[in-house]
């Protein structure tokens, strides 16, 4: 996975207020849920604040990062786990961090890649992809940036499903029945179908 910085403040004051005017000034209110529990055994939350400049490289990007927080010059790996947007500007309101060790798995969604040209679009079909993302679980540093995945013998009116991938070190978090790919007949086809018969 690739990793990118992000600095942050410790913040003092929580609340609607004080998020409200941490945003004007350019900030995201930000909580990191790590290894520190509270007294009920739930995990404690830091909550902090980073620039919406910083985040923008981790967030409007295809790639999934593990993300090297330096809160108040502490370092703590991190990855991204909710964002929360404006309903109708679409401006990030709040990003929560869950905190990530090199030993304890993490379950994130990990982009697809098809790889080869298809049988059935060799065919005269269409390749269908169903999800962008598979989600996996894992220590961090086995995590691929990208799982490719070979179409090559992908037939017409075909699919691929999740529970029919197999990638070394990682445990398919998706469940096993949703449909990766596929490819679905068109009429050029189906033409190409009845002029072989």
């Amino acid at each position: 996975m690739r990793e990118i910085a992000i600095n942050g403040t410790k913040r003092e004051a929580t609340g609607k207020k004080a998020s409200k005017l941490q945003r004007k000034e350019g900030l995201v209110p930000c909580n990191l849920y790590g290894e520190t529990k509270g007294e009920n055994g739930l995990p404690e939350a830091l909550a902090f604040t980073a620039a919406m400049a910083d985040l923008r490289k981790a967030i409007y990007s295809p790639h999934v990062y593990v993300v090297n927080l330096n809160i108040d010059g502490k370092e703590r790996k991190a990855i991204i786990k909710e964002l929360q947007f404006h309903p109708t500007t679409d401006a990030l309101l709040h990003a929560d961090f869950y905190e990530v060790t090199d030993t304890k798995p993490i379950t994130v969604g990990i982009p697809v890649k098809l790889n080869g040209l298809a049988q059935g679009v060799r065919e005269g079909g269409k390749m269908n992809l169903s999800i962008r993302k598979i989600d996996v679980t894992a220590p961090y540093k086995q995590i691929p940036e990208i799982l490719e995945i070979d179409v090559t013998n992908l037939g017409l009116g075909k699919a691929i499903k999740v529970g029919e991938l197999k990638f070394e070190g990682l445990e398919l978090a998706t469940p096993a029945q949703v449909v990766v790919c596929s490819v679905k007949e068109t009429r050029a086809s189906k033409a190409a179908a009845a002029a072989a018969e």
